[in-house]
């Protein structure tokens, strides 16, 4: 890998940015059109926002805006808990592109699993969002399908699906390193995306993660960006200012040793409570 243009392979083939910025909590309108603009000067072609964020309409704004090639911007969208099931799914795809100003996804994903603490039905519910996922990629109209948030008892009602996810976008960040799923995603060929790698701006003053940044003369969060990657998975950081959304693709240049991966590997959770799709009031 040498920049944020590098790739993994998807297991179609689909070529995506080993690097992703992420545009959770970046408010639509200036926030969100500004700070796209600068991370695709800064090099990232791989922009990530969801249906749910409500900045899609700046997104693709500013992606348009920028003289680059559509096809040279990888752009993935979510279709939120709302709009599951077969009708609601691929009528969510369509608003989607529409703010979007597209006429196709690279990656389209299911943001969240339905439970059964919310859905007597939730499997039948992820079956058949997870069709209408399966019937856009087969129509052309995006390039790649997946999910979001699902561990390893939500990816069971996909198993026997005749197309499996290609990615799963998880929270993933020192501290949290999500083992068993990703082992499951590994088995299963899926690519796991890392979002908020910096475990949302908690992590940064974490003194065992100074004292790591400092031997190697880069920020914590340059760290976090680098261990992600060396964990074989994709992350997604964020910002809106300038400096940092150019900091965090300059991850390329160094490698973390062994014996520091292990030392983060090691670290507790740090960042709050960890995920728990199966336990979420949303």
């Amino acid at each position: 890998m040498e920049n944020v243009r590098s790739t993994y392979s998807l297991k179609n083939g689909l070529e995506i940015p080993v690097v992703g910025f992420g545009t959770w909590k970046t408010a639509d309108g200036d926030d969100a059109y500004n700070s796209v603009s600068e991370a695709l000067k800064s090099g990232y072609r791989h922009i990530d926002t969801a249906a749910v964020y409500g900045n899609e309409e700046s997104v693709g704004k500013a992606i348009k805006d920028s003289g680059i090639s559509r096809e040279d911007v990888f752009v993935t969208s979510k279709v939120w808990n709302t709009e599951r099931g077969y009708d609601k799914t691929i009528a969510a795809y369509e608003a989607s592109l529409e703010k979007l100003g597209m006429d196709y996804l690279d990656l389209y994903l299911i943001h969240w699993p339905a439970i059964e603490k919310q859905n007597d039905d939730w499997e039948e519910l992820n079956k058949e969002s997870w069709r209408a996922l399966m019937d856009l990629y087969k129509d052309g109209k995006v390039k790649s399908i997946g999910v979001s948030n699902f561990q390893k008892k939500h990816m069971e009602a996909l198993k026997d699906a005749e197309i499996l996810p290609m990615v799963n976008q998880i929270e993933f960040h020192p501290g949290w390193l999500q083992e068993d799923t990703r082992e499951l995603c590994k088995e299963l060929g899926i690519l796991v995306e890392a979002y908020s790698p910096n475990g949302n701006g908690k992590l940064l003053n974490d003194d065992t993660l100074l004292k790591i940044a400092e031997k190697y003369g880069k920020s914590v969060a340059q760290i976090c960006i680098r261990w992600t990657l060396q964990h074989g998975t994709l992350p997604l950081p964020k910002s809106v200012t300038p400096e940092y959304i150019k900091e965090n693709t300059e991850v390329f240049d160094f490698e973390i040793s062994d014996e520091d991966m292990q030392t983060i590997d090691e670290m507790e959770y740090l960042v709050g409570v960890p995920t728990d799709p199966d336990n979420r009031d949303f």
